[in-house]
């Protein structure tokens, strides 16, 4: 049946189905954007606002916004660096990353290119875990600890290029804390091939434990690794000299002969 053989209140119903379709595109309400015709103060002002009072995903909207309209002067530089904080709060630490280096290759000779450096520190320093959250939650024997490495090459870039910056001595801390959660990285990763009798392995990156974070608490631990392993290799000459070292350098370890009485697993 042909659309002309149809009957008469059928025309007229598919005629009025598609008059109110085409009606109803104007009835939709047109989406303003808000921000038309702000200016610059205005956008940062209240996308500061806005990420003073926690809401993160909205000033990140603003300073993205402020950044298309006005990619210059005072309010976009500073927009650049509470993007970035923002995308931090919110997790999102590629963009949050990548604002900090845009602002670091953009305005290297800035009042606050420092704080963009600490800042890039934080992004991947992980504060919702102690250093036994790193080494112990995690089965980092399968995981390349490259967040450690970028949040310590961040802080140890900010420490050398400002070392009066008003965020050093907190960096120097946080690079103190990256070097032990190193150390103690390669001996957890020592003590995984170990455990899988891989002996040669677990000697080698104890070795590389000590050499690479010297003078850390994870050397203790280094050492009894070494110990161990180069017993189960029949190496007892260098198996006596690590013991030695141990003992020497810490005389109260529970690794050490004389110590209050464990079984050695209970503290690995």
């Amino acid at each position: 049946m042909t659309m002309s053989q149809w009957p008469k209140w059928q025309v007229w119903l598919l005629g009025a189905v598609m008059a109110l379709a085409v009606a109803g595109c104007g009835l939709l309400p047109d989406v303003k954007d808000e921000t038309a015709g702000w200016s610059a103060e205005q956008l940062y002002r209240t996308a500061h606002e806005a990420m003073l009072d926690g809401n993160h995903t909205r000033a990140v909207k603003l300073f993205e916004t402020l950044e298309a309209r006005y990619p210059y002067g005072r309010y976009a530089q500073q927009a650049i660096l509470e993007e970035a904080f923002s995308n931090w709060r919110l997790s999102e630490q590629a963009s949050a990353t990548a604002a900090c280096d845009r602002f670091i290759r953009t305005y290297p000779n800035h009042p606050n290119v420092d704080y963009a450096y600490y800042l890039k520190g934080l992004v991947y320093f992980r504060e919702d875990q102690g250093l036994f959250g790193y080494v112990y939650e995690l089965d980092l024997s399968e995981r390349d600890p490259k967040s450690m490495r970028e949040s310590f090459a961040a802080f140890k870039e900010l420490t050398q290029k400002f070392p009066e910056s008003r965020y050093t001595e907190d960096a120097q801390t946080r690079m103190r804390y990256l070097t032990n959660a190193l150390g103690m990285y390669e001996v957890h990763v020592a003590r995984y091939y170990y455990g899988r009798g891989a002996y040669i392995a677990s000697a080698n990156r104890a070795q590389q434990a000590l050499l690479n974070y010297p003078q850390t608490p994870s050397n203790e631990h280094a050492l009894d690794v070494m110990v161990r392993s180069y017993q189960k290799l029949g190496l007892a000459q260098l198996s006596d000299d690590a013991h030695r070292i141990l003992e020497k350098s810490y005389p109260q370890s529970v690794y050490v002969a004389g110590a209050p009485s464990k079984p050695w697993w209970k503290f690995w």
